[in-house]
């Protein structure tokens, strides 16, 4: 079937264009007040999504508790902490290579808080990604290169703890959410989502929106495109047992924002962002690749029924 082919490169084609959309989307309306639109929006049509789809919402509080909070960071944070950064002056395509950090910070911090241990390769990976992170982002914020913009700190610090935002939220996800009907889930995540953007909107920003059709069609391809298309592409792969392979493109993201961004903005891609996506996605690669007896161990059966 051809859908269950293109499924996996069409999702990380979707997550990709997020930060085309968010520097697009800045032009329009304040980065946080634009975010609580999509939000509300997005809310409406999964509550619509999930009646149309018989899904089943948590009986326990505890649950709904767990999904809003995660929704707090995979959502609200993550997304708002970059969407502010770019609509500061970051560029999408140095926001998108900072989003490799996210699968090094999950895996570095794993050990600490559900004890899992790392490999020799693991290390390795962590060590050329975040050299990459560095070798891509620093110069541009250094202005190492004279012929460059200079970016602003602050702008880049609060991208990466946006990053450390979501490796919460997934750590956060892992513990408390292995159950549950996923789009009911993900209606709750977009109200834990609005809960913390709101105060945020209400206090960093002058809540600008210029009504026009640029901003409706932002607004669309977020809510449509990213919030309810990419989620069903997901909800599609789960059902199908594809996740793996989308995973394995998600260390394209990166550089595709990154081409997308000098395509559509003209931002120039330096020889430093080059090289250092390439060493990053290499790291993510080996930080993320199964060792010959972990895949092993995950083909034998009484490990595949717990799935």
């Amino acid at each position: 079937m051809m859908l269950a082919r293109l499924a996996p490169a069409i999702f990380v084609l979707l997550w990709s264009t997020g930060w085309v959309v968010a520097k697009y989307a800045a032009f329009f309306a304040d980065p946080l007040t634009f975010l609580v639109l999509r939000y509300s929006m997005a809310i409406l049509l999964f509550i619509g999504f999930c009646a149309a789809t018989g899904a089943r919402w948590p009986r326990s509080w505890s649950v709904v508790g767990h999904a809003v909070v995660s929704g707090v960071f995979l959502h609200g944070l993550y997304l708002g902490a970059v969407w502010w950064a770019i609509g500061q002056g970051v560029p999408a395509a140095i926001s998108g290579i900072i989003a490799g950090l996210q699968p090094l910070m999950t895996a570095a911090i794993a050990p600490l808080l559900i004890g899992e241990t790392l490999s020799r390769q693991q290390r390795l990976g962590l060590m050329l990604g975040f050299c990459g992170i560095a070798l891509a982002v620093l110069p541009k914020t250094l202005a190492i290169d004279a012929a460059s913009t200079p970016i602003h700190f602050l702008p880049v610090a609060v991208n990466v703890l946006g990053m450390a935002a979501v490796t919460c939220g997934t750590l956060y996800q892992k513990r408390y959410l292995q159950n549950g009907d996923i789009r009911s889930i993900a209606a709750l995540q977009y109200v834990g989502a609005l809960i913390v953007t709101v105060p945020l909107a209400l206090m960093l920003e002058d809540l600008r929106v210029t009504w026009n059709l640029q901003l409706v069609a932002a607004l669309a391809w977020s809510v449509l495109g990213l919030s309810m298309g990419a989620i069903a592409l997901l909800l599609y792969l789960i059902r199908r047992g594809q996740v793996s392979r989308a995973a394995s493109l998600i260390y394209l993201v990166p550089p595709l924002a990154a081409l997308q961004a000098a395509l559509f903005f003209g931002e120039t891609l330096t020889w430093p962002m080059i090289v250092g996506t390439v060493i990053a996605v290499t790291g993510v690669y080996l930080t993320n690749r199964k060792t010959e007896s972990e895949a092993a161990a995950g083909e034998r059966p009484s490990n595949a029924a717990a799935r």
